[in-house]
């Protein structure tokens, strides 16, 4: 494509305008964006959204998209007139359980850089004077947030972008897009056609059907949301003018599903407590094919009902006035939450931007102007990635359950640990049904149901050894889990590691393949087995793997989830030399660890499984009481040990060969909260958690899977980084504290880093939390405070691993 590709932007939103700048200030002028409607009020969301723009996320990536877009659109003007103004923004707390919210969400705020300040029932008054503050215990004011004008903002970038070359053509409605190659060539509206070496789907909530013309599935569900205004309100008149609009900050009031901002004398009301109004994105009308613009649907007067009598109890002054206007907005939702952005998986040069609300929308676009132009966006996307979701999640009836209880949960307090609920279950290993009989407690991830702990332990002597937590840190979690942990440290285990997603890679080209993508050296004999890292251009982490040479030609890798997968799909070579398949759901896995792991598998197997006959990073293949396993000696929670793999058609057997073998050996089933505890204990890192693109592998501290003597993707960008932090592991001497993660940590008397991962490490006797500090800092011995609800809780930095650190268990 050379310095100047051909690019073309659908839809004219804020996103699509957003882009449109971002683009072209890194000079890719041959921007073309095409808009079904008219310029720049188009009828999609972006012409309805009130234009709230709030911070406090707790995604990090989400975060900084917001504080972006903020910072950003305070800088635009369009002809003298405001895009954006900085009112600050206001959460308040109606009760005890939201006070702890709120306080978790400074905490988040202060981890991300973004000041925020916890204050009193009358300093909330004081601030926004139609509050009763006898109805808060306090809230949280974002000095930084604000409220753009939408339409306006978009205008403003689309005018900067148009200096530059960029052209935006009204009256363009998408029928086809052309591919040749596996690439895009071109986008054919009703009007004409425009070749294209790029093309970027930015239309929101008509995001499936541009999907279906390139055969993609588009996880999102356009909903209808409500939002009203009053007639006037005597206690604000005067304050505002219709060149002001507002003064107030924008308020949101999430115990209600509700929030509010100023158009001059009247008060305009967001409500999500209704419910869901879900439309299919094929039943949109296009703009011009009705007297409203497509994103709004009729008023539901009786949907609304309840929010105004709450927004009534909380502003006492709108009594005096009623609801004089409405609308049901249309926006998209995801079974997630979170935006849909990257390239199809299957045509290249063919990217999506959807499902972004206007409050993450120039940091977005930012994002994959620097995913274009540089080959990868400063933040780590890995939560937004469109390629993140499983096929079985990408399903009509799975898409529109879950992104219906994702309009639920928008103001909802959420656990970090709590599970999605229907549809479940989606996906269950073989050893499902044993795992109920023992009392399972399941938690959910991408789809899988994975046991936590089984109250089958609940009798375990060691559950009276585990320490009592707090409130929040007791959700979704048992003393049983402590128990599964000592008894993995004293006996054996077994734990499902089934969800833990495996590719095959096969074909004369796949050492060299995987050579080039990876960091550690993997030229070595059939039935090795080695821990790597797979980078990107800048030498950021982009996953961490496991690679079993099974053959010549032959290496199953244990990768982190879908973006693996289609990370390197992307890579493969076009000559046919390479293939790549997954084959988790064909398979299974019982990790088997503890000390008396060898003396119960060794009986069962004529396969020399001794220290000396089967080595650490080693695997075999092995008939295990009669089933054919793939053997792997690893152990990601620093015990002896091995990963047993098997077909899924074996893995019924395979369970019941292992637990009736060890019975005389004490065994027991453990669940992934125990697994969590072991392996922070032996400093293990989680890829999405620890470390991210945004790390590099010294940095996150696995340097020692990096060979510089090899060549692979990232290796030039690594020589130039220089470290100037680091993970690392923080012990908490208080027993009843422990952290859940994106905590402050704070040193010298302000922020200096955040958790990443934590929990009760029941073999040391201490809290353990790791974090990102500064290198300075990062010495053993250190002591900072991890805030935690507004406390400040004492921790110190410690040397790892904190277990077992000569490694004696795991090669014993």
């Amino acid at each position: 494509m050379g310095n100047q590709p051909r690019v073309v932007v659908i839809g004219a939103g804020i996103v699509g305008c957003s882009l449109a700048d971002e683009l072209t200030e890194r000079g890719w002028t041959d921007v073309t964006v095409l808009e079904q409607g008219p310029l720049f009020a188009t009828g999609g969301s972006t012409s309805h959204a009130p234009g709230l723009v709030f911070q406090a996320n707790p995604c990090r990536t989400m975060t900084r998209f917001a504080a972006y877009t903020a910072a950003k659109y305070r800088g635009l003007d369009l002809d003298g007139g405001w895009c954006f103004q900085s009112l600050g923004g206001l959460e308040v707390a109606g009760s005890a359980a939201r006070w702890d919210e709120v306080e978790r969400r400074h905490g988040w705020l202060t981890s991300w850089g973004v000041e925020s300040h916890l204050i009193g029932p009358d300093e909330c008054a004081e601030l926004h004077p139609l509050v009763d503050p006898a109805r808060i215990l306090g809230g949280l004011h974002i000095p930084t947030d604000g409220l753009a004008k939408p339409v306006r903002a978009a205008e403003a970038q689309a005018r900067r972008a148009m200096a530059r070359g960029a052209r935006f053509l009204p009256g363009q409605r998408v029928v086809s897009v052309e591919r040749g190659g596996g690439r895009v060539t071109a986008v054919v509206t009703e009007e004409d056609r425009f070749p294209a070496d790029v093309v970027i789907s930015c239309v929101g909530m008509w995001g499936p059907r541009i999907g279906a013309l390139v055969d993609l599935d588009v996880p999102l569900v356009p909903m209808a949301h409500q939002y009203a205004k009053t007639g006037p309100v005597a206690a604000i008149a005067g304050r505002n003018d219709e060149r002001t609009e507002a003064g107030l900050p924008i308020l949101r009031h999430q115990d209600g599903d509700l929030y509010f901002r100023e158009h001059v004398d009247r008060i305009g009301i967001g409500y999500y407590g209704h419910r869901p109004l879900p439309i299919d994105a094929t039943d949109i009308r296009a703009p011009g094919q009705t007297a409203e613009m497509p994103s709004i649907e009729p008023f539901t007067a009786a949907d609304f009902q309840p929010g105004w009598e709450e927004a009534v109890s909380l502003l006492p002054a709108l009594a005096d006035t009623e609801v004089v206007e409405g609308i049901n907005g249309l926006f998209s939702f995801t079974p997630d939450g979170m935006p849909l952005l990257g390239e199809h998986p299957d045509l290249r040069g063919f990217w999506l931007a959807e499902a972004v609300w206007i409050t993450h929308s120039a940091g977005v676009a930012r994002a994959m102007a620097q995913w274009l132009v540089d080959g990868q966006p400063a933040e780590s996307l890995h939560s937004c990635d469109l390629n993140r979701f499983e096929p079985m999640q990408r399903s009509p009836e799975y898409v529109h359950a879950r992104s219906c209880r994702s309009f639920v949960e928008v103001y909802d307090i959420l656990h970090p640990l709590e599970p999605g609920q229907e549809p479940r279950p989606m996906r269950t290993s073989p050893f499902y049904e044993r795992q109920q009989e023992l009392g399972a407690e399941f938690l959910e991830a991408a789809g899988w149901e994975r046991p936590h702990w089984y109250a089958a332990n609940a009798g375990l002597p060691e559950v009276e050894e585990v320490p009592a937590r707090g409130d929040w840190a007791s959700r979704f979690w048992s003393p049983i889990a402590g128990a599964e942990a000592l008894v993995t440290r004293k006996r054996v285990a077994l734990f499902d590691m089934t969800p833990l997603k495996r590719l095959e890679v096969t074909g004369p080209g796949a050492l060299e393949f995987l050579q080039w993508l990876t960091t550690n050296q993997l030229a070595k004999k059939p039935g090795s087995v080695t821990y790597t890292l797979s980078l990107d251009a800048a030498g950021g982490v982009r996953s961490d793997l496991t690679v079993a040479r099974l053959s010549e030609q032959h290496f199953q890798v244990g990768a982190n989830g879908n973006l693996d997968l289609a990370w390197m799909r992307r890579q493969l070579p076009d000559d046919g030399r390479v293939q790549v398949r997954d084959i988790t759901g064909g398979t299974c896995c019982i990790g088997v660890w503890g000390p008396l792991a060898r003396a119960l598998v060794q009986p069962l197997t004529s396969t020399d499984f001794s220290h000396e006959g089967f080595g650490f990073f080693k695997n075999k293949r092995a008939f295990v009481g009669g089933v054919p396993v793939t053997a792997m000696r690893l152990s990601y929670v620093g015990e002896l040990g091995w990963e047993l793999y098997t077909d899924a058609d074996q893995g019924r057997r395979l369970w019941d060969v292992l637990w009736d073998a060890g019975q005389r050996h004490g065994i027991i089933a453990a669940g992934r909260s125990a697994f969590n505890s072991l392996r922070l204990e032996k400093g293990y890192r989680s890829w999405g958690a620890d470390m991210t693109t945004e790390h590099d592998p010294f940095e996150a501290g696995v340097g020692f899977a990096v060979r510089m003597d090899k060549d692979f993707l990232g290796r030039d960008a690594l020589q130039r980084r220089e470290a100037r932090r680091r993970l690392s592991p923080l012990l908490i001497k208080d027993r009843e504290t422990v952290v859940m993660g994106s905590e402050p940590v704070h040193a010298g008397g302000g922020p200096v880093g955040y958790v990443t991962s934590a929990a009760y490490g029941y073999s040391i006797g201490e809290s353990i939390a790791y974090a990102w500090l500064p290198s300075a800092l990062a010495v053993p011995g250190n002591a900072v405070e991890i805030e935690y609800f507004g406390e400040k809780v004492p921790a110190v930095v410690a040397e790892e691993p904190l277990f077992d650190p000569e490694m004696k268990r795991l090669r014993s």
